[in-house]
């Protein structure tokens, strides 16, 4: 009412001025210089909607997410509900004097379901479910983003009470956006306008007075960004980590993404899962994806195996590039990945999946292992294992062509990371040391001895094997991709199944 007559009392007076012969231009300009900046700045606060769930328009909608629905993160979920709990049952935590939390911190790779996991808590407590993204917060306005902070804890009580439920749910993903360390923004005090201010909201939640719970759930992989008044009890009073699924969770997230898709027989969930150590649960949806795209392609009722080995590739590596090589480039690169190959089975016996020159992405060849269990805890031999592998290509192209190539660069850079991490945890004959205070030379040096050391025993293993690899090489020119199997078989070593292979 305020503003309207505000409004016409001002037309009236442009309108009397105007009349009296005065030049009304100025004021007019004025008034739209601040009606632009009004709407840059208001306009655009309004025009950012944040993502709702649990409304009246989707209650029970069939596409609500569950932790059944969640693959691969058992002990995350796990760890995740009992915290929920607590928003489930109120009366009981009061009893004993629990504090409602007020915030739990999902921290973990990218694509490994931190949203799903926030969406899941939201049907699991029967909550109203806000999310935002930490970039939708920040402006270069000054105030905005404070603003904004505002309005979505204003909304999730207000929408939480209209839909009848007792508590909310607000997400935010990518929090270190919004949540990063002050000062750091010396420039712009639009990021610490906007941290201050969700630090004083969350400050607020728990209240007796509320009649709506909130909860703030937030996603991040970078939480070494985050400021430390963010992370303290009292804001995120959890921090729940979400990893990489291992052998077991990639198999659950396999048979979940698919349980609707038609199979061949020869498809076994279970060496897909050994296949695709590493890869995360958007890496293993895309991964069926492609699959069943190719199966698709080639017109079948039903997603075949040789379709899921051809979908990891692509996931891995790339799409197939159409280069046209040289024959002498070709011939390269197969005794290149036929030595990385041979020098991987001596390491662990059975582990070659693929051995392939068909050019992918930035590589020109490559070999797919696969591992029968993840490991966590490396050895000093593990490590020099690994060296092996990384030297074998250039040592086998130094043999049968007589030369190195600049295909083996990233393979040099691999070996050296290797030998620098062995270092520092201490492995090296420099012992137990402190990277910051060890002089750089020193550590150069030892990295040299580690890798041609580890480089002489490969010559040795390539000119003991010469005859079988030349074999192998000419199969694989022949036909561009050989199988793990068939490789042991041309260089002579026995097919010997992961599982036996400690």
């Amino acid at each position: 009412m305020v503003k309207e007559i505000a409004i016409g009392s001002t037309a009236a007076l442009l309108v009397y001025a105007l009349a009296g012969g005065y030049d009304v231009t100025p004021v007019i300009f004025l008034a739209g210089i601040l009606i632009l900046m009004r709407f840059l700045v208001y306009g655009k606060e309004m025009g950012r909607k944040f993502e709702v769930l649990g409304g009246p328009e989707q209650k029970n909608a069939p596409g609500q997410v569950t932790f059944a629905d969640i693959g691969g993160q058992e002990e995350a979920k796990r760890e995740f509900r009992e915290a929920l709990e607590l928003l489930r049952r109120p009366e009981q935590a009061a009893r004993l004097g629990v504090r409602p939390l007020k915030g739990i911190l999902l921290v973990g790779p990218p694509g490994t379901g931190k949203t799903l996991m926030a969406k899941a808590a939201a049907s699991f407590t029967d909550s109203y479910y806000l999310a935002a993204s930490g970039s939708q917060f920040v402006e270069m306005y000054a105030g905005v983003g404070a603003q904004r902070v505002r309005k979505i804890f204003q909304e999730a009580r207000s929408l939480a009470g209209k839909a009848g439920k007792k508590s909310a749910i607000i997400f935010i993903d990518e929090i270190e956006v919004l949540g990063g360390k002050r000062g750091k923004h010396t420039s712009h005090l639009e990021y610490d306008q906007t941290l201050n201010e969700l630090l004083v909201q969350m400050d607020g939640i728990g209240s007796d007075k509320e009649k709506v719970k909130v909860l703030v759930v937030a996603a991040t992989n970078r939480a070494d960004l985050l400021d430390g008044a963010l992370l303290r009890p009292g804001r995120f009073d959890r921090m729940v980590r979400v990893d990489l699924p291992d052998q077991e969770g990639r198999l659950h997230i396999l048979k979940i993404h698919t349980r609707r898709r038609p199979l061949h027989d020869d498809v076994d969930l279970t060496t897909l899962a050994k296949e695709t150590c590493g890869f995360s649960g958007a890496h293993l949806e895309a991964m069926v994806n492609e699959a069943a795209i190719l199966a698709m392609r080639e017109n079948r009722e039903t997603i075949t195996a040789a379709d899921f080995k051809e979908a990891i590739d692509k996931v891995l590596m790339g799409e197939k590039l159409d280069r046209r090589l040289r024959h002498q480039e070709l011939e390269r690169i197969a005794y290149h990945e036929v030595g990385h190959a041979l020098i991987s089975e001596l390491v662990k016996p059975g582990s070659v999946s693929v051995v392939t020159v068909t050019p992918r992405g930035q590589s020109l060849g490559y070999i797919r292992r696969h591992e029968d269990n993840d490991q966590y805890l490396y050895t000093e031999e593990d490590l020099m294992g690994q060296i092996r592998i990384c030297l074998a290509g250039a040592v086998a192209e130094k043999y049968f062509t007589g030369s190195r190539s600049t295909g083996a660069a990233g393979d040099y850079r691999q070996a050296v990371d290797l030998a620098e991490r062995l270092i520092k945890a201490g492995l090296s004959d420099l012992g137990a040391i402190n990277p910051d205070t060890v002089p750089t030379k020193s550590v150069h040096e030892e990295t040299q001895r580690l890798i041609k050391g580890e480089e002489k025993t490969v010559v040795l293993e390539i000119e003991r094997h010469a005859e079988q690899l030349a074999k192998a090489a000419a199969a694989l020119l022949a036909d561009e991709r050989i199988s793990g199997s068939r490789f042991r078989e041309l260089v002579g070593l026995p097919e010997i199944k992961p599982e036996s292979a400690a």
